[in-house]
C-alpha cells in the first residue's frame, strides 16, 4: 500500500468532516428521493442507529473493548450505521442515480464512523498504526562514542551547538540495525533520537524503552511529540528512545511474561534488548539512567518489569496501564501464559513483586503512575500499583488526566507530565527547588 495513504493523519486532518457531510448529503438525497417515502426512510435510519448505539452500550457493559469506550465512540457507531441503513434503502429502490448516492451514503458513512470512532479513542494517527505496520526509513546508528563526564549533570555541561536541529528524528531497527527478538516474534522496533544526539559530538544520553498499548504495534508517534517537546525547552536534551513490540501481533496479549504460547518477550525487551543498546547506541552505560516505560498493556508490562528487574531499569514511567499483565483475562492469561498455574499468575503481578522485593531494592528509583481522572477501569489499578511501589521505597509520583478516560488525550498529557518530572532524575533538567 502506498506509503503516502499509510502516513496521512486521520485525526488531526479534515477527513472526518469530508467524509461526514458527503455521507450526509448522499443520505439526504436518499431520503427526499421520492418524498412520499420520507418519514419511513428516516425511521429505518433512525431505528438502526439506536440499535447501534445500545448494542455498544451493551458490549461496553460486557467489557468486550476491554475498558470503557470514549465518550463519542458510540455517537459515531450509531451514526455511522444509521446512515448506512438509509444508503442501503437507497441502493434497494431505482431510479439508478438514487442507488448511485445509497451507495455513496454507505461507503462514506462507514469510514466516517471509523475515523469517529478512532479520533474519540485518540492513539492511531494512521492507517499504518491501525494496520500495525511499520512505515519509518530504516535507521542510520550514530557512532558510539566514549564521553567523559557525570551523567547527573549533563543538563550543566552540555551547550548545544548553532547547528543542532530544532526537532528529533525517528526511524525503524530494521534490516541490519534490527534488535535481536530471540524466541520471541516481535515485529521491528522505533527508534528516537534527540537533537542532541545529532550533532557531530554528542552526549551519552539517558536510554528510554516504551511499549504501546493493545491492540497496537510499535507506533513511536505520541513519545516522539512529548520528547520534542522536552527537548525543545531543554537544549535539545532529552533520552535516546526506542518503542518496542511486547505483542507480536496487535490482538495478541503475551501478558509481558515468557510463556511456550507467545514466545520469550520478557527475555526479549530484558535481556536482548538491552544487550544490543548498550553497544549501537551512544547512551549512558550505568542503569540508574534507564528508563522503562509504557502505555495501557505496555505500562502494565513496564510495572512488570520495572518491579522485576531493578538491576537493568533505573525508572518506571507508567501511562494508564493495566493494574497487573492480563488483568482484561484473567482465566486465559493463567491457562496460555502460567499453564493453569494460578500462584504463579498472582505472583507475577508487580504489586507482590514490589512487596517480595528485599529492602533497598528500588533506592534511587523513581516510578510514575499517570492515568485519565474519568478512567474507572484502569484508574484504580494505577492508584493501587503506585501506592504499592511507594510502600516498597520507590520515589512515587503520580498525576491525573482532567476529564481524560483510557484515551490519546491521557496519553499524550502523561507522557506531557512524566517526561519533565523523570528528567531531574535523568540529569536532563535541575532539580526541582
Amino acid at each position: 500500500m502506498n506509503k503516502f495513504i499509510l502516513t496521512f493523519e486521520l485525526i488531526n486532518s479534515p477527513l472526518l468532516v469530508i467524509f461526514s457531510i458527503v455521507a450526509g448529503l448522499a443520505a439526504a438525497g436518499v431520503v427526499i428521493w421520492p418524498q412520499r417515502r420520507i418519514v419511513r426512510t428516516l425511521v429505518i435510519g433512525v431505528a438502526a442507529g439506536l440499535v447501534m448505539y445500545v448494542v455498544a452500550l451493551i458490549l461496553e457493559a460486557m467489557d468486550s473493548f476491554q475498558g470503557p469506550l470514549p465518550a463519542w465512540a458510540a455517537f459515531w457507531a450509531a451514526m455511522a450505521v444509521g446512515v448506512a441503513a438509509v444508503g442501503v434503502v437507497g441502493i434497494v429502490r431505482r431510479p439508478w442515480p438514487r442507488r448511485a448516492l445509497g451507495a455513496i451514503a454507505v461507503v462514506t458513512s462507514l469510514v466516517a464512523g471509523f475515523l469517529g470512532v478512532n479520533a474519540a479513542y485518540g492513539v492511531t494517527h494512521n492507517l499504518a498504526a491501525v494496520l500495525g505496520l511499520q512505515t519509518l526509513d530504516p535507521a542510520v546508528l550514530p557512532k558510539v562514542d566514549d564521553v567523559d563526564g557525570d551523567p547527573a549533570t549533563l543538563y550543566q555541561r552540555w551547550q548545544p551547538p548553532a547547528d543542532m536541529p530544532t526537532k528529533g528524528v525517528t526511524s525503524a531497527l530494521t534490516g541490519d540495525t534490527r534488535i535481536p527478538t530471540g524466541q520471541f516474534g516481535a515485529r521491528d522496533a522505533a527508534l528516537y533520537l534527540p537533537p542532541a544526539a545529532l550533532v557531530a559530538n554528542p552526549p551519552a544520553l539517558p536510554f528510554l524503552v516504551f511499549m504501546m498499548g493493545q491492540p497496537g504495534s510499535p507506533d513511536i508517534g505520541a513519545l516522539a511529540k512529548a520528547l520534542d517537546a522536552f527537548a525543545a525547552k531543554n537544549k535539545g536534551l532529552a533520552p535516546i528512545a526506542v518503542v518496542v513490540d511486547q505483542l507480536s501481533h496487535p490482538e495478541k496479549d503475551p501478558a509481558c511474561a515468557d510463556s511456550s504460547t507467545f514466545g520469550a518477550v520478557a527475555t526479549y525487551i530484558n535481556q536482548l534488548v538491552p544487550q544490543w543498546a548498550s553497544t549501537h547506541l551512544n547512551i549512558v552505560q550505568d542503569k540508574h539512567y534507564w528508563a522503562i516505560g509504557g502505555f495501557s498493556n505496555g505500562g502494565a508490562c513496564a510495572a512488570y518489569y520495572g518491579a522485576k528487574y531493578p538491576a537493568v531499569w533505573g525508572q518506571l514511567l507508567d501511562i494508564s496501564g493495566n493494574e497487573f499483565p492480563g488483568s482484561e483475562h484473567v482465566a486465559a492469561t493463567v491457562k496460555e501464559v502460567y499453564g493453569g498455574d494460578k500462584a504463579a499468575f498472582e505472583a507475577a503481578k508487580p504489586a507482590a513483586i514490589m512487596a517480595a522485593a528485599p529492602r533497598g531494592s528500588y533506592a534511587r528509583h523513581t516510578a510514575i503512575f499517570t492515568w485519565g481522572a474519568d478512567d474507572k477501569t484502569y484508574g484504580p489499578g494505577q492508584l493501587a500499583d503506585s501506592k504499592a511501589a511507594q510502600a516498597a521505597g520507590f520515589t512515587t509520583l503520580t498525576y491525573m488526566v482532567p476529564g481524560a478516560g483510557h484515551t490519546g488525550q491521557a496519553l499524550d498529557a502523561g507522557l506531557a507530565y512524566a517526561i519533565p518530572a523523570i528528567a531531574p532524575t535523568l540529569g536532563l533538567a535541575a532539580p526541582p527547588d
